[in-house]
């Protein structure tokens, strides 16, 4: 039995697949958006995802399911610890800065303007609405073929703070600063030079630009390094995939820290794969679901 997603009396149920019953007696049925089709774990992963966001209608958790069964668990939760550090930061607005997101609507603008999401995955993740008839719906209720939504491209724009801001309020953080309770980061770019040290290798990343961010924070430095530190037995699953296709490139999460002894931010791996090797375990999670 996969596991699907629906709604019973407010609880999240497991059912089983289609088997036709009903639609086979109503005759055909038009188009709709894709159902996910979920393993046990992907099934946790959703749920867990879902409620962290407050999402509980069936909608917006099929929409997680999506996420979840097409990109993976592990891909979605590193969107959603991104969600969750923008919400601290303040949260994202709607473009036309109305209103904050919801966490929900900026877990999905994360997903959606992800360049590295193919138009495949962006359609299976975000079908257009359907009329009877298979397409499109539009505003007035006529219906025109469906097309994959449009893809926001407008950065946020960002505040400049004179260095008088800064001090004034690194000044007023020195009291009673709180306390992290989770600290994670994810890396994602191809490694140049590696060194060897012990039972570990060191490589050194630099982000050259600046992601969209939230309205009215400030503007961030471009050009930072990343220096990372992975066991070399997750290395040597990576090591090889990176080398093979030299158009692959590295997904590292771990622990983020200042360390006066490294250049940049050291970040400890706790986890790490490819993209190439990510899609291949998404694609054979799909033949074997469906």
């Amino acid at each position: 039995m996969t596991l699907d997603i629906t709604k019973e009396q407010g609880q999240l149920q497991p059912i089983a697949d289609d088997d036709g019953g009903d639609n086979a007696r109503r005759g055909p049925q038009p188009a709709a958006p894709p159902r996910p089709r979920l393993g046990p774990e992907e099934w946790r992963a959703t749920q867990e995802i879902a409620a962290q966001l407050g999402e509980t209608k069936r909608g917006p958790l099929g929409q997680v399911g999506r996420v979840v069964g097409r990109l993976g668990a592990d891909h979605a939760r590193a969107v959603l610890a991104r969600t969750q550090e923008i919400e601290a930061a303040g949260g994202l607005l709607l473009p036309d800065g109305s209103r904050r997101r919801t966490p929900g609507g900026t877990f999905f603008h994360l997903v959606r303007t992800d360049d590295s999401l193919s138009r495949e995955d962006r359609i299976y993740i975000f079908p257009p609405p359907f009329g009877r008839n298979g397409r499109k719906k539009t505003a007035g209720g006529a219906s025109m073929p469906a097309t994959p939504p449009p893809t926001p491209t407008t950065p946020a724009p960002s505040m400049t703070w004179a260095d008088d801001d800064y001090r004034n309020v690194m000044d007023a953080l020195q009291h009673d600063p709180g306390r992290a309770s989770t600290v994670k980061i994810t890396v994602i770019g191809r490694p140049g030079t590696t060194v060897e040290q012990g039972t570990a290798v060191a490589l050194a990343l630099m982000s050259q630009t600046v992601p969209d961010l939230p309205k009215g924070l400030p503007e961030p430095p471009a050009g930072t390094r990343y220096t990372v530190f992975i066991a070399r037995k997750q290395w040597a699953k990576i090591a090889e995939a990176l080398a093979a296709d030299p158009a692959d490139a590295a997904i590292i999460e771990g622990y983020a820290a200042l360390d006066p002894r490294v250049e940049g931010i050291a970040v400890y791996a706790t986890n790490a794969t490819t993209k190439r090797t990510q899609a291949a375990k998404r694609a054979t999670t799909t033949t074997a679901t469906s």
